[in-house]
């Protein structure tokens, strides 16, 4: 893609799984991982990264069990797509790339995991931002009719396999477009073809639309396991942390994410709503940019 024009393309082994990332920006720079949600692949991150590549070293990784990243085999407890394994991949990735402290920006389902990527790996992560999410297990706890009517592919997509696995292949495509195009605020309009036609490629296979319901099912039983001892330790995000939103999307109707994420952090918490609805890094790529430039260059 010309998006990513003088960026390198790895696909680094990390404890035997694939990890599929994109490199660039100047190699002394300070290193910035970005990380992607349901139901897209890195490719989400090109406009921000344009704006970004020329302050900072970027890598642009494929979570576990999506885009071109390592869709890996089944596990007792869904522990193979535990946000603690998922982000044990990114540090080790990070780390074969030479960088050994880092800053994490995470949107959505990558927003979760550079969460627990900060709680298990606190010495790694030098600053946080998260997108569009309040912590896990304040929003399961939360649950009520009207975030059931919105995140209703929460408790969906964690039935028992093979049942959601099979009534979403029987139409992977439209069900992935009235993902992408139901939590913006213009249909489809924010996302350019090229990157549709990626996000297509990924999810349309049958076994990468099974390994994002057994990610889903993770965050549902061993990740909320994970997130309750890690509370009952009193264990905190430890770095400064920055937290942006969508006005016009669920997290801003149904939640105060400042507020809860304060409840979950030692350092810093700024943020703020941009005027979009939950895919900011594709419906505000400036506004993004801007932002996280001023927050992890500061």
């Amino acid at each position: 893609m010309t998006w990513f024009e003088g960026f390198d393309t790895v696909d680094a082994l990390v404890d035997g799984s694939r990890v599929h990332a994109r490199i660039g920006g100047p190699a002394g720079a300070p290193a910035l991982l970005l990380l992607h949600g349901f139901p897209q692949t890195h490719v989400m991150w090109h406009r921000v990264a344009q704006a970004l590549a020329s302050t900072f070293r970027l890598v642009l990784a494929d979570l576990r069990g999506y885009g071109d990243s390592a869709l890996p085999s089944d596990e007792p407890g869904h522990a193979q797509q535990s946000k603690r394994v998922m982000a044990a991949d990114l540090v080790g990735l990070m780390r074969g790339l030479g960088h050994e402290r880092f800053h994490v920006c995470g949107h959505d389902r990558g927003g979760r995991v550079a969460h627990r990527l900060a709680l298990d790996h606190p010495q790694a992560v030098t600053r946080l931002a998260v997108l569009d999410i309040a912590p896990t297990m304040d929003m399961y706890g939360a649950t009520d009719m009207a975030f059931a009517r919105a995140y209703y592919h929460w408790f969906h997509l964690i039935q028992p396999a093979p049942l959601p696995e099979q009534m979403i292949a029987g139409c992977a495509r439209d069900y992935l477009h009235a993902k992408l195009g139901g939590w913006g605020t213009g249909g489809l309009a924010h996302i350019e073809p090229p990157a549709l036609a990626e996000y297509e490629r990924c999810f349309s296979r049958p076994e990468a639309v099974h390994s994002a319901c057994e990610e889903y099912r993770a965050a549902a039983s061993i990740d909320l396991d994970h997130d309750r001892a890690a509370r009952a330790a009193a264990q905190r995000i430890a770095c400064d942390l920055l937290v942006l939103w969508g006005a016009r999307g669920v997290v801003q109707r149904l939640f105060d994410p400042l507020e809860l994420w304060r409840a979950q952090c030692d350092g810093r918490v700024s943020g703020r709503a941009l005027d979009c609805g939950h895919f900011l890094p594709e419906e505000r790529p400036e506004e993004t940019a801007q932002a996280l430039a001023d927050f992890f260059g500061g």
